[in-house]
C-alpha cells in the first residue's frame, strides 16, 4: 500500500492570447495540466419587450376608492362597486349595529381589478370590499386560519365515478362564494 504523506502539489498559471492554462506540479515534479471549464460562445442579447407590454405595465389598477371613481373609467368602477354592494346586501353578509364597548372596528378598503383579454382589451372591472385583516389579533379577533378547499384527489374520484357510470359532469363557479361562509366570531368593520 502506498501512502501520499508528504506529497505536495504546486500550481502555476500561464496567460497567453486570452486563455488561461493552469499547470499543477505533482510530488515527483511532473507537470499535470488542468483544463478550464468550457464557456458558452453565444453572444448575449438583451431582451426586448414590445411596446404593448410597456403600455400594459404603465396602466396600473386604482389603489384607492378616490383613484377609481376619479379615473377615466370612473363610471365602470362605480358600476362594479354597485354590483359588489348589492351582492353583500342580498346575502345578508352584515348588519348595521352600534360598536359595543371594548370592541374594535377594523378598517375596510376597496380592491379593484381589471379583467383583461389577451389582446389587452378590458372585459370588465371587478371590485371587492375587504377588511384590513392585518390589524386583527390572533386569539382575540380570530382563532382559525384556513380555507375549506376541496382536495384534488376528491375531484379525481368524482370524475372517475362519473366516467364509469357515463354521467355528465358540469362545472360552475360561484361569483360570491366567500360570502356564503359562516363565522363564529363577531367582526366589526368601519
Amino acid at each position: 500500500m502506498k501512502s501520499n504523506e508528504g506529497a505536495s502539489t504546486s500550481k502555476r498559471t500561464h496567460e497567453s492570447e486570452g486563455s488561461v492554462d493552469t499547470e499543477t506540479m505533482d510530488s515527483q515534479g511532473k507537470e499535470v495540466e488542468e483544463e478550464e471549464p468550457r464557456r458558452s460562445k453565444r453572444a448575449r442579447v438583451e431582451k426586448s419587450f414590445s411596446s404593448d407590454f410597456v403600455t400594459y405595465m404603465l396602466e396600473s389598477e386604482p389603489r384607492t376608492y378616490q383613484e377609481a371613481v376619479s379615473s377615466t373609467d370612473g363610471p365602470l368602477c362605480k358600476e362594479a362597486i354597485r354590483s359588489e354592494v348589492n351582492s353583500i346586501l342580498q346575502n345578508d353578509t352584515w348588519e348595521l349595529v352600534d360598536l359595543l364597548p371594548g370592541c374594535k372596528a377594523l378598517k375596510s378598503k376597496w380592491n379593484f381589478k381589471r379583467k383583461v383579454k389577451s389582446n389587452g382589451t378590458i372585459v370588465k372591472y371587478k371590485s371587492r370590499l375587504v377588511i384590513c385583516g392585518n390589524r386583527q389579533k390572533e386569539g382575540l379577533d380570530y382563532f382559525d386560519t384556513y380555507s375549506p378547499v376541496t382536495r384534488i384527489t376528491s375531484i379525481w374520484i368524482i370524475l372517475a365515478i362519473a366516467s364509469l357510470r357515463n354521467l355528465d359532469v358540469h362545472q360552475m363557479d360561484v361569483k360570491i362564494a366567500f360570502l356564503n361562509g359562516e363565522l363564529d366570531e363577531e367582526i366589526y368593520m368601519e
